[in-house]
């Protein structure tokens, strides 16, 4: 599954006892400008000689109260032919096994590709000194963004121990759970990033107000989403297994007490919790290779293939546990989305 699709945001400057200047970013559908069709599309749409372009210091052990690797946390969990986390098990929906983390990377890809090459939006100062990065699953973007700045100390947390040892000197990998409450010191961070934690908090007004308490004045605070809901402007969903997954994929989302349309709602949401300055941009991303423009193309084919490969693991869990469907039911309609995205009269995009 993969918001407002983007939205930052900023802290308040300092006035009172520690009311701050908080900033906002967030990637929401603003404009629904249609994109043309490609009616010669012959391949799998992916340019192949493209290239893509996860807090050290002050933090004392003692502050910290994250979980080391141990066997508890390595004991993975193993359901319906996949694997999940064990921390805090059942607190997130999705695989974590070798086919999930691909497809985790394959979907940083097309952020990076949206975003021209950029691992965010937020002004930051290209000194940027305490990062955060909530959520970072195989640790590819907290990785990226510690090697483009080396004068940066970065964390990025996740319940899943699946990030690379092999990381540059500035960065720290944490298994920690983002929707506790943090051990970080008060008004410490520069710049906070989160993306694609759709279904992962039951109380998203709790952790903007966390993360509004953790940034310095003028900090910021970005996060992207993408629209679990497909949508097509010709119509060419109706019908199909693909138009009834949004749907399907917000309601397994509130009977799992965690929303899946924090895409739509989070910079309102920022806005309450007292960030200033909040930005939204959106972008559209095809699914499948059909636009014309060559860019969209790139987006769609790589989309395509985030979601044949993904729309298993995104569904079984939720669909199983809080919808009461069999696994085989579930594979029926995932196999029918398969189909539709090779069909070449489906002309359907979400929301980044």
């Amino acid at each position: 599954m993969a918001g407002e699709p983007g939205s930052s945001a900023e802290v308040p400057p300092s006035q009172e006892p520690a009311a701050k200047e908080h900033n906002g970013q967030s990637l929401q559908p603003q404009q629904s400008t249609p994109i043309q069709v490609d009616s010669l599309v012959d391949s799998d749409g992916i340019d192949h000689s493209d290239g893509d372009s996860s807090y050290g210091g002050e933090y004392d052990s003692d502050e910290m109260t994250t979980s080391s690797l141990t066997s508890a946390i390595t004991n993975y969990v193993y359901e319906n032919g996949r694997r999940y986390h064990s921390y805090r098990q059942g607190a997130y929906w999705g695989p974590n096994d070798d086919k999930a983390q691909d497809n985790l990377d394959i979907f940083h890809h097309i952020f990076t590709l949206t975003l021209g090459g950029r691992l965010y939006l937020a002004p930051i100062q290209e000194d940027v000194h305490r990062v955060l990065d909530l959520g970072t699953g195989t640790g590819i973007w907290a990785v990226d963004f510690a090697d483009a700045h080396p004068s940066a100390a970065v964390v990025a947390t996740d319940l899943s121990p699946i990030q690379p040892s092999d990381v540059p000197p500035n960065l720290e990998f944490q298994i920690d759970d983002f929707t506790l409450e943090w051990t970080f010191r008060k008004e410490s961070l520069d710049f906070i990033h989160a993306r694609s934690i759709y279904g992962c908090a039951s109380d998203y007004p709790a952790l903007y107000k966390e993360a509004l308490a953790h940034l310095r004045p003028g900090g910021w605070y970005e996060q992207a989403e993408i629209s679990v809901i497909p949508r097509a402007e010709d119509g060419s969903l109706e019908g199909t297994s693909m138009e009834k997954w949004g749907p399907l994929a917000i309601e397994a989302g509130q009977k799992f007490g965690k929303s899946f349309g924090i895409a739509e709602d989070m910079s309102g949401l920022m806005e309450e919790a007292g960030f200033i300055n909040v930005q939204r941009h959106a972008f559209k991303w095809p699914i499948g290779p059909w636009p014309k423009n060559p860019k969209l193309k790139q987006i769609g084919a790589y989309n395509r293939v985030g979601w044949e490969d993904g729309v298993d693991g995104w569904a079984m869990f939720l669909f199983t546990k809080f919808l009461g469907w069999k696994p085989e039911e579930v594979q029926l309609l995932t196999a029918g989305i398969r189909k539709e995205l090779r069909s070449k009269s489906i002309h359907s995009y979400q929301y980044m």
